[in-house]
Protein backbone atom coordinates (compact mmCIF):
# COMPACT_ATOMS: atom_id res chain seq x y z
CA UNK A 1 0.00 0.00 0.00
CA UNK A 2 2.86 2.81 0.54
CA UNK A 3 4.46 1.65 -2.35
CA UNK A 4 1.32 2.45 -4.51
CA UNK A 5 0.72 5.51 -2.73
CA UNK A 6 4.17 6.32 -3.57
CA UNK A 7 3.83 5.76 -6.70
CA UNK A 8 0.50 8.00 -7.09
CA UNK A 9 2.65 10.50 -5.88
CA UNK A 10 5.66 10.76 -8.14
CA UNK A 11 2.87 10.14 -11.36
CA UNK A 12 1.13 13.77 -9.66
CA UNK A 13 4.71 15.23 -9.46
CA UNK A 14 5.59 14.04 -13.32
CA UNK A 15 2.11 15.35 -14.28
CA UNK A 16 2.18 18.78 -12.65
CA UNK A 17 5.98 18.92 -14.50
CA UNK A 18 4.61 18.20 -17.95
CA UNK A 19 1.49 20.98 -17.50
CA UNK A 20 4.04 23.74 -16.50
CA UNK A 21 6.22 22.49 -19.60
CA UNK A 22 3.26 23.00 -21.63
CA UNK A 23 1.30 25.99 -21.02
CA UNK A 24 -1.41 27.60 -22.62
CA UNK A 25 -0.26 31.09 -24.26
CA UNK A 26 -1.52 34.23 -22.44
CA UNK A 27 -3.09 36.58 -25.28
CA UNK A 28 -1.82 39.56 -26.05
CA UNK A 29 -2.98 42.29 -28.49
CA UNK A 30 -3.20 41.29 -32.18
CA UNK A 31 -1.28 44.36 -33.17
CA UNK A 32 1.56 44.15 -30.60
CA UNK A 33 5.39 44.60 -32.11
CA UNK A 34 8.31 43.87 -30.49
CA UNK A 35 11.37 45.20 -32.60
CA UNK A 36 15.09 46.09 -32.26
CA UNK A 37 15.96 49.54 -32.09
CA UNK A 38 19.79 49.27 -32.05
CA UNK A 39 22.18 47.74 -33.98
CA UNK A 40 20.91 47.59 -37.44
CA UNK A 41 20.75 44.54 -39.55
CA UNK A 42 24.29 44.36 -40.80
CA UNK A 43 26.19 46.55 -38.12
CA UNK A 44 29.53 45.91 -37.59
CA UNK A 45 30.40 46.13 -33.82
CA UNK A 46 34.18 46.43 -33.00
CA UNK A 47 35.28 44.80 -29.94
CA UNK A 48 31.96 43.19 -29.57
CA UNK A 49 30.41 45.33 -27.01
CA UNK A 50 27.39 47.01 -27.37
CA UNK A 51 24.02 48.28 -25.74
CA UNK A 52 21.37 46.56 -27.17
CA UNK A 53 18.14 48.58 -27.18
CA UNK A 54 15.06 46.86 -27.53
CA UNK A 55 11.23 48.03 -28.78
CA UNK A 56 8.25 47.46 -28.27
CA UNK A 57 4.37 49.11 -29.12
CA UNK A 58 0.67 47.53 -28.61
CA UNK A 59 1.92 45.72 -25.41
CA UNK A 60 3.39 46.99 -22.07
CA UNK A 61 6.62 45.58 -20.50
CA UNK A 62 6.47 43.75 -16.92
CA UNK A 63 8.77 42.00 -15.17
CA UNK A 64 8.35 38.62 -14.96
CA UNK A 65 5.79 36.68 -11.83
CA UNK A 66 4.10 39.94 -12.46
CA UNK A 67 1.01 38.86 -14.32
CA UNK A 68 -1.04 41.74 -15.94
CA UNK A 69 -3.20 41.20 -19.11
CA UNK A 70 -1.11 42.32 -22.43
CA UNK A 71 2.35 42.69 -21.15
CA UNK A 72 5.32 40.46 -21.01
CA UNK A 73 9.02 40.99 -21.01
CA UNK A 74 11.92 40.70 -23.49
CA UNK A 75 14.42 37.66 -24.60
CA UNK A 76 16.83 37.63 -26.80
CA UNK A 77 18.19 34.81 -28.94
CA UNK A 78 21.59 34.88 -29.97
CA UNK A 79 22.71 32.42 -33.11
CA UNK A 80 19.73 30.41 -32.52
CA UNK A 81 16.00 29.78 -34.24
CA UNK A 82 12.84 30.73 -31.85
CA UNK A 83 12.09 28.01 -29.81
CA UNK A 84 8.95 26.30 -29.28
CA UNK A 85 6.46 28.85 -28.62
CA UNK A 86 3.99 26.97 -26.11
CA UNK A 87 7.06 25.93 -24.39
CA UNK A 88 8.87 28.17 -21.51
CA UNK A 89 11.63 29.66 -23.29
CA UNK A 90 14.87 28.14 -21.97
CA UNK A 91 17.57 30.41 -20.43
CA UNK A 92 20.67 29.50 -21.55
CA UNK A 93 23.65 31.60 -23.53
CA UNK A 94 21.32 31.42 -26.67
CA UNK A 95 18.03 32.71 -25.04
CA UNK A 96 18.54 35.55 -22.82
CA UNK A 97 16.37 36.83 -20.28
CA UNK A 98 15.50 40.41 -19.48
CA UNK A 99 13.04 39.12 -16.46
CA UNK A 100 13.35 42.52 -14.51
CA UNK A 101 11.63 44.31 -17.68
CA UNK A 102 14.77 45.78 -19.37
CA UNK A 103 14.48 47.72 -22.68
CA UNK A 104 17.94 48.08 -22.96
CA UNK A 105 20.68 45.57 -22.16
CA UNK A 106 24.72 45.68 -22.84
CA UNK A 107 25.37 42.02 -24.54
CA UNK A 108 28.99 41.05 -25.23
CA UNK A 109 29.94 38.65 -28.55
CA UNK A 110 32.94 37.33 -29.70
CA UNK A 111 34.12 37.84 -33.35
CA UNK A 112 32.36 36.65 -35.91
CA UNK A 113 28.72 36.67 -37.59
CA UNK A 114 25.80 36.74 -35.15
CA UNK A 115 21.98 36.49 -35.33
CA UNK A 116 19.88 38.54 -32.93
CA UNK A 117 16.19 38.51 -32.67
CA UNK A 118 13.84 39.18 -29.56
CA UNK A 119 10.90 37.50 -28.33
CA UNK A 120 8.27 38.74 -26.04
CA UNK A 121 7.16 36.55 -23.60
CA UNK A 122 4.34 36.40 -20.32
CA UNK A 123 5.31 36.36 -16.50
CA UNK A 124 6.37 33.03 -17.12
CA UNK A 125 8.70 33.32 -20.06
CA UNK A 126 5.75 31.98 -22.28
CA UNK A 127 5.45 33.63 -25.86
CA UNK A 128 2.13 34.45 -26.04
CA UNK A 129 -1.01 33.99 -28.46
CA UNK A 130 -0.62 35.02 -30.72
CA UNK A 131 3.57 35.04 -29.94
CA UNK A 132 5.42 38.51 -30.88
CA UNK A 133 8.88 37.99 -32.10
CA UNK A 134 11.05 40.80 -34.03
CA UNK A 135 13.00 40.28 -37.57
CA UNK A 136 16.18 38.16 -37.15
CA UNK A 137 19.05 40.67 -37.37
CA UNK A 138 22.99 39.83 -38.31
CA UNK A 139 25.91 41.32 -37.06
CA UNK A 140 29.26 41.59 -37.31
CA UNK A 141 32.21 41.40 -34.68
CA UNK A 142 35.23 41.79 -36.57
CA UNK A 143 38.49 39.87 -34.68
Amino acid sequence: MKKKRLLVGVLAVLSAIGAAAYADPKPIAPDAKVYIIWPQDGQVIPGGKFWLRMGLSGAGVAPAGIEKANTGHHHVLVDTDLPPLDQEIPNDKYHIHFGKGQTEARLELPPGKHTIQLLFADDVHVPHNPPVYSKKITIIVPP
